[in-house]
């Protein structure tokens, strides 16, 4: 089975002085405000692609490791991921990092940092960000 998910964009204005609103459309979870000003400077209110994209990235991380340490027969009581995705304007998306800290009985750091670089090159949101650099910060707790 194929699932297709969508969101919508709203824009008004040009670049600087416009904004605009992302609408997840597939699961009508919400609208979100986006705009330059918060994308090229930062901000706690609005949104960003990168955002999204962070949301997405940590998210598919952890199903993927999730996936490999039950293929492994350690699956996890927990894992936690942040993916911080960085914007440069006029150069663009430069970067994630993932960061995860999971909770795996009877797995050992060194079992646990290999089997976590494997779900990151197998991420399916990795390989579609196969054009930016990639780095993996793994714990266990």
């Amino acid at each position: 089975m194929t699932v297709t998910s969508e969101a919508t964009t709203a824009w008004k204005g040009g670049l600087v002085d416009g904004s605009g609103e992302v609408t997840f459309v597939s699961s009508g979870l919400g609208t979100f405000d986006v705009n330059w000003k918060a994308r090229s400077e930062g901000s706690t209110t609005v949104t960003t692609p990168e955002e999204l994209i962070a949301a997405a990235h940590s998210s598919c991380f952890s199903m993927a490791l999730s996936l490999a340490l039950a293929e492994n027969g350690t699956p996890p009581e927990s894992i936690d991921t942040t993916a911080s995705v960085t914007f440069k304007p006029g150069t663009g998306i430069t970067g994630s990092h993932l960061n995860v800290n999971a909770v795996v009985p009877g797995l050992e750091p060194e079992d646990f940092e290999r089997i976590a670089q494997g779900a990151k090159t197998g991420c399916p949101v990795s390989q579609a960000l196969a054009g930016i650099e990639i780095t993996l910060e793994a714990t266990l707790a």
